[in-house]
């Protein structure tokens, strides 16, 4: 359906672009990295690009529930650690904001949303993802 294209140049202290010029980031390591922190850095892409799918995936399923979803919101935070195996890995913690349904409707609308979230499908059993109703 379709495909984005992006390159980085540098790694980490470098600068990212796509391919269609609609991006054109500095990219920077942040200071609890051991960086200067002057530019985005990968984990704030990848936040910024699963809270976004996410609120896409549970407005649609909302809506599909007849239900109107506005004001809703979701906020990504993505953490990068060492792992078991000598490398490092992710973790993400997604914040849902529902304030015009109900408790129980909002916890089946996060799970509907997190099975059809592309994000969600790909990031399932390979880093753990927390999804905090508040």
């Amino acid at each position: 359906m379709y495909v984005a294209e992006a390159t980085a140049h540098g790694g980490r202290n470098g600068f990212v672009t796509s391919q269609d010029g609609q991006l054109e980031l500095k990219v920077a390591m942040p200071p609890a990295l051991g960086g200067d922190g002057n530019g985005t850095n990968p984990e704030q892409l990848f936040a910024a690009g699963y809270s976004a799918c996410f609120h896409n995936a549970l407005v649609m399923v909302g809506r599909r529930a007849g239900l109107d979803l506005s004001g809703s919101t979701v906020a990504a935070k993505v953490g990068i650690g060492p792992n078991k195996q000598r490398g490092y890995g992710l973790a993400v913690a997604l914040s849902v904001s529902l304030p015009v349904v109900d408790e129980d409707v909002a916890k089946k609308l996060v799970d509907a949303a997190h099975e059809v979230c592309p994000y969600s499908n790909a990031t399932r059993g390979n880093i753990e993802v927390t999804i905090l109703l508040g």
